[in-house]
């Protein structure tokens, strides 16, 4: 006989958005984690190559990092005392015929987080540049990795303290609305709830036409990485990451070496997702071509999805046509380093509260997270544009 639960809020999806969320929620609310697949993370969560840049992004994302880099340094969220951001430094790189768009970009930012500087210093930073390719960089000294593990452990291990729980190898199979009250069966269970959180990632307007609701447009995107040897008598631990400032690629150290990636977005269905050898070959040669890394083997592979809807910031709030449901989507490859900013404003925003602390001192505008600002397709649509992708 299946069993049912009722709770104060279901949250779908237990990547790093959704476990972040239901343990911000769950300091005031009874939260059940549902999660399609036997572990947490599975997909982009597990997948991701993060940094914590309060340049990279947008304007709505660099806030949001902004907003999220006190917790990362409160030790009081560490795990045994482990730093969740490791020192790292970034360095957006231009050729000649690039500057232009560096210099934008520099204006834009607008942060004295990062200065110009010139190829001799960026070459310094990272001896593998090439001399002849980078013109000027755009250098942001405190930009980390995170710790994306460690991160998402936290979150999850202080949901299961505050009473939380977390269900894997849940896939939702049916979701419907009635009496005020969300119910979800996933086949094993029947969950229930005033409040439905989506942070289903990739998954999410799929989740949204199993309840009937609007889709929001999200669209994910493959991105690729992989792992090669450093150049011989180089040693790659204190380099930057470098990205070109058309995001073409980047590379960055990993473990003794270096990632690359050819910063690839290409329109992909909901699913679990693995490296094309054209990617690879395409990392390769722009990389080879920005820096003296002779790559005979490439020594690891992946891929992950990207998720992101048309202006490319998440999307954060209740819809305003379907009554209890809660929007948390659309994260792109920002959602590690935005995650404690996103999961403190989804849980002001269930519990009626205004922003504050340091989401409000960020000048982050909620009315830019809203559902309510995308032009929505509706769900028949939505469902065609579903079904051409996998035809």
């Amino acid at each position: 006989m299946q069993s049912s639960v009722s709770t104060d809020i279901i949250v779908i999806g237990a990547g790093i958005a959704g476990a972040s969320a239901a343990a911000g929620i769950s300091l005031n609310q009874r939260v059940i984690l549902l999660e399609m697949e036997s572990q947490p993370g599975y997909h982009a969560t597990g997948r991701s190559a993060a940094l914590f840049s309060e340049i990279y992004g947008n304007s709505a994302i660099r806030a949001l990092s902004t907003a999220s880099r006190p917790y990362f340094l409160d030790d009081a969220n560490w795990s045994d005392g482990v730093p969740l951001l490791g020192p790292r430094g970034s360095m957006i790189i231009a050729r000649e015929d690039q500057m232009a768009q560096l210099d934008a970009m520099a204006v834009s930012i607008n942060s004295d987080r990062a200065r110009l500087i010139s190829a001799a210093e960026a070459c310094n930073l990272c001896p593998a540049l090439r001399a002849n390719y980078v013109a000027q960089a755009l250098h942001e000294p405190d930009a980390c990795d995170v710790d994306v593990s460690a991160l998402h452990s936290v979150y999850l291990r202080r949901l299961k303290q505050r009473g939380g729980v977390t269900m894997l190898a849940h896939k939702v199979t049916r979701i419907e609305q009635r009496g005020g009250m969300w119910y979800i069966d996933t086949g094993e269970a029947c969950f229930s709830a005033p409040v439905l959180v989506n942070a289903a990632g990739a998954w999410g307007d799929e989740i949204a036409q199993l309840a009937s609701v609007q889709p929001v447009g999200l669209q994910p995107m493959r991105r690729t990485a992989f792992t090669v040897d450093p150049p011989q008598g180089l040693v790659p631990d204190s380099w930057p990451t470098v990205i070109d400032v058309e995001e073409q690629f980047y590379f960055k150290p990993e473990g003794g070496r270096v990632l690359i990636s050819p910063a690839d977005e290409t329109p992909q269905p909901p699913s679990d997702v693995h490296p094309e050898e054209i990617d690879l070959a395409i990392g390769v040669d722009r990389v080879e071509a920005a820096a003296k890394l002779d790559i005979r083997h490439i020594r690891h592979r992946w891929a992950g999805l990207r998720t992101f809807v048309s202006d490319r910031t998440p999307v954060v709030g209740f819809d305003d046509k379907a009554s209890g449901f809660f929007w948390l989507v659309g994260q792109g490859g920002y959602g590690v380093q935005t995650a404690p900013a996103l999961a403190q404003i989804a849980a002001m925003l269930i519990e009626g509260q205004a922003l504050s602390g340091y989401v409000e001192d960020a000048g982050i505008d909620v009315a830019t997270l809203s559902p309510e600002r995308l032009n929505r397709i509706s769900a028949q649509e939505q469902t065609q544009v579903l079904q051409s992708r996998n035809v």
